[in-house]
């Protein structure tokens, strides 16, 4: 009985490890039917949740119909920040593209996914 319940100790703590401190208000947008060639935009927010200041090492792209727009600056505990996610829309046809986000205090990555239809 006591190692059932050392067990479950163990597991409980080790998913409060796996949280993130990050927290994304939406993680996909759908931009729905757009022209070719026009840019179009979606701003991601996030909040800090950790007692860490949140950074953003790096938010990579695909492709370089994507462009991701962040600041560098610390986000502190409590305080919201943003990805700026544009895209180009290049070419007819449905689509799905993702930004990784990466931040300094977190392990795991963060997917952004934009998706939509060019006519």
């Amino acid at each position: 009985m006591k190692i059932k319940i050392l067990f479950f100790c163990l597991l409980l703590s080790a998913s409060s490890w796996a949280q993130s401190s990050i927290h994304f208000d939406k993680t996909t947008y759908s931009f729905g039917k757009i022209k070719q060639g026009i840019h179009k935009s979606v701003v991601f927010s996030f909040e800090n949740l950790s007692s860490k200041p949140a950074v953003i090492e790096f938010a990579n792209a695909e492709c370089g119909c994507t462009q991701p727009e962040y600041n560098q600056n610390p986000i502190l505990k409590g305080q919201k920040g943003n990805i700026k996610v544009t895209y180009t829309a290049p070419s007819v046809g449905v689509f799905k593209k993702r930004v990784t986000v990466k931040f300094a205090s977190e392990k795991e990555v963060t997917e952004l996914v934009i998706e939509g239809e060019v006519i």
